[in-house]
């Protein structure tokens, strides 16, 4: 697969973001609020909550609140409160300069991004970790992958063990696969990171395939990837070049009878779904280049980084392979795959794959979130995605994931309620981002900078 990033990152190159002045720093309390609590499907309606050093602190009637003389009111009669939304697969710029990660940081937490996992390591994002936890850098809970492995990357089974005991003594979070590996390079990582204890996310490869790739016990694995190929019989005696990217092009021999076997063998080793149905919906889909690139948020990314989307887009379809009514065919399978992962008790993560062609940072989470929905997902299952079932992944249920006392107090003010439409997550008032509060004027006056013009 031929990313884009470094092409889209050697122009994502703005000042610094600077905190404005509408940002608040300490106690806050959200009166007559309607609180999605994400703890099961129902709305608590005209609450307070007080939130102190990043964590909540009250929720219940007003009479009853306390809070300091200094707190920050924020009058939310008619809005609704829910966990802020983490994005899982998501890609902050692998360069030594820290000034435009700090832009897509940006991106995502004015979208109400409140935690990412980068899924394409580089050094300086331990660095950038760093600073985000001491509130140096104001930005989203940062999970960190190191550089990745893949067939360019990693050569021998010697050099992938190596790798891995590298990565996991500089305190990666997590290690990313990329296309390329062959069964020997990915049986030595798989094996090493168990040993070492460092779970191992993203792409399978062809030669590896899902089944063996599910038998080593990824952590998650993103886009679906190798799900479709599992599925299509005599796929052993097929090139990667014929299948296409996610097996696009050969979903129509896929043997859907074999969909309960691979949901049972994920379950089994509770292996986590980051679908990014983004990609299939936005970049796959047979729409017209354009379709996409005049789209609001494209006003934060240049002008040649549009271009050259609608440029990768108008490449896939001309390849001899792609067929428009097969591509539609093959979108819907995997949305039958979506659904039948939330049917089957296996752990959907959210996550969209941003920036990438047509996904800007933030922005296309909420499409993600969408995309979910038309695969039958009810908007609370949706939501489950990026709050809760995070939260359990990362082992923090306890404090993460929900609106209560205790729990930390990443935040959403919305306009509306997403219970009743998941597309109310856009409608954005406001977001508590530990011990800050963002809101709307603020966010409007960050991204109006970060507009290319």
């Amino acid at each position: 697969m031929k990313y884009l990033w470094s092409f889209v990152f050697s122009i994502l190159l703005l000042p610094a973001i600077a905190q404005g002045p509408t940002a608040v720093k300490g106690e806050v309390v959200f009166r007559n609020v309607n609180v999605i609590p994400m703890d099961r499907e129902r709305v608590l309606p005209n609450q307070t909550v007080v939130v102190k050093d990043g964590k909540i602190t009250y929720l219940g009637e007003a009479k009853n609140a306390r809070f300091g003389k200094g707190a920050t009111v924020v009058e939310a009669k008619g809005k609704y409160l829910m966990p802020g939304l983490a994005e899982m697969h998501a890609h902050v710029p692998p360069v030594d300069d820290l000034e435009p990660m700090k832009e897509v940081l940006l991106l995502f937490a004015a979208n109400g991004i409140t935690t990412i996992r980068g899924m394409l390591g580089h050094p300086r994002h331990l660095e950038l970790r760093n600073k985000i936890k001491s509130g140096e850098i104001l930005g989203p809970h940062f999970y960190t992958s190191g550089p990745s492995f893949s067939g360019q990357s990693v050569k021998t089974p010697e050099q992938a063990a190596q790798m891995v005991r590298q990565q996991k003594e500089a305190g990666y979070d997590y290690l990313k696969l990329h296309p390329g590996l062959t069964k020997e390079t990915f049986g030595a990582m798989a094996r090493t990171a168990k040993e070492v204890n460092i779970p191992f996310v993203g792409h399978v490869s062809f030669d590896v395939g899902v089944w063996r790739a599910i038998e080593a016990g990824y952590s998650s694995i993103d886009h679906l990837d190798g799900f479709i190929e599992g599925l299509v019989p005599g796929i052993e005696n097929m090139t990667e070049q014929q299948t296409g990217l996610f097996g696009m092009f050969v979903a129509d021999k896929a043997d859907t009878t074999q969909i309960p076997r691979l949901m049972q063998g994920l379950k089994t080793k509770n292996i986590w779904v980051v679908p990014t149905q983004a990609l299939a919906e936005r970049w796959f889909a047979p729409l017209a280049p354009d379709h996409f690139s005049q789209a609001p948020e494209m006003v934060y990314m240049a002008p040649n980084v549009r271009r050259n989307w609608e440029n990768s887009q108008k490449n896939l379809q001309a390849n001899p392979q792609y067929n428009a009514a097969r591509i539609k065919d093959y979108i819907q399978l995997r949305r039958k795959l979506i659904l039948a992962c939330q049917q089957n008790g296996v752990g959907l993560l959210l996550g969209c794959d941003a920036p990438q062609v047509f996904n800007v940072p933030g922005f296309s989470t909420h499409h993600e979130l969408q995309y979910l929905v038309d695969a039958g997902l009810t908007p609370y299952q949706a939501l489950q995605t990026g709050t809760v079932n995070v939260a359990k992944y990362l082992n923090q249920a306890q404090y993460s994931g929900t609106v209560k006392v205790g729990a930390v107090s990443d935040l959403i003010l919305l306009a509306g309620n997403p219970l009743q439409s998941i597309a109310q997550t856009r409608q954005i008032e406001g977001v508590m981002l530990g011990n800050r509060w963002l809101p709307k004027t603020y966010l409007q006056q960050e991204l109006q900078k970060l507009e290319k013009k």
